[in-house]
């Protein structure tokens, strides 16, 4: 069977210098790419600390309405130390919150790109 790995998911964004100083300085993801390729496209991949899986946002590499993209969600071992560090940074997140399935957290990008932050249930 052949393997498929996510790898790569793209996010919407009106101002790419914007979201990017948000998602490196205030989210902590790792800037791996911005390639400015032509007039017309500028690509920019940033990868979650402890990851496989990157985004990318730029110019010309979206196709889609700004923050339009919903549901991306990140998993942590330590939600509340999760919440604390984005607090931190001046990140705007929600209260955490408790489900049988696991804890989570909700935040916004500055287009409103939506993500959420899990912390599996010790059972799983």
């Amino acid at each position: 069977m052949v393997e498929f790995r996510l790898e790569l998911v793209g996010v919407p964004v009106s101002d790419v210098d914007r979201a990017k100083a948000f998602y490196v300085e205030q989210v902590g993801f790792h800037a791996d790419h911005d390639h400015v390729v032509d007039e017309h496209t500028r690509f920019v991949q940033l990868t979650p600390p402890g990851s496989a899986c990157s985004i990318v946002l730029g110019k010309g590499v979206v196709d889609m309405p700004v923050g339009a993209q919903q549901g991306l969600q990140l998993v942590v071992a330590d939600i509340e130390a999760a919440r604390a560090e984005l607090a931190d940074r001046g990140v705007e997140v929600g209260e955490i919150q408790d489900y049988p399935w696991g804890r989570f957290l909700f935040f916004a990008d500055p287009d409103g790109n939506g993500w959420a932050i899990q912390q599996l249930p010790a059972s799983a």
